[in-house]
């Protein structure tokens, strides 16, 4: 299960944003999970709510934003959200497609004390 990587990954470096912060404490961490990302949702929490412990995250709200994958189409310019992942144009059914979001994880706020 790699999201055990993936949240020691993130441990370290809310730590180290505290630290340059002298922060104390991290009360509440907001990720942004891309549905194209491979990270589990519901086993990144377990692995969080694993590792949290002793760390400056301890007590810390743990909080995921789903982003639904984003495509825009190279030949009719259409951008369009997914709630399936198939790459493909749903307006003029062009595979020439780019992924404009939805494929990555991102630490997009730390609430310190």
């Amino acid at each position: 299960m790699h999201e055990y990587s993936i949240v020691q990954a993130l441990l370290t470096q809310c730590e180290e944003i505290a630290a340059q912060n002298e922060a104390e404490s991290v009360k509440k961490i907001i990720v942004k999970i891309g549905k194209m990302s491979g990270v589990e949702p519901h086993l990144l929490e377990i692995a969080f709510n694993t590792f949290k412990e002793k760390t400056v995250c301890d007590g810390a709200d743990f909080v995921m934003n789903v982003q639904p994958l984003t495509i825009e189409c190279k030949q009719c310019g259409k951008i369009t959200e997914l709630g399936e992942v198939y790459y493909k144009c749903p307006e003029c059914d062009s595979l020439e497609v780019k992924v404009i979001d939805g494929e990555d994880m991102y630490l997009m706020t730390l609430e310190m004390e």
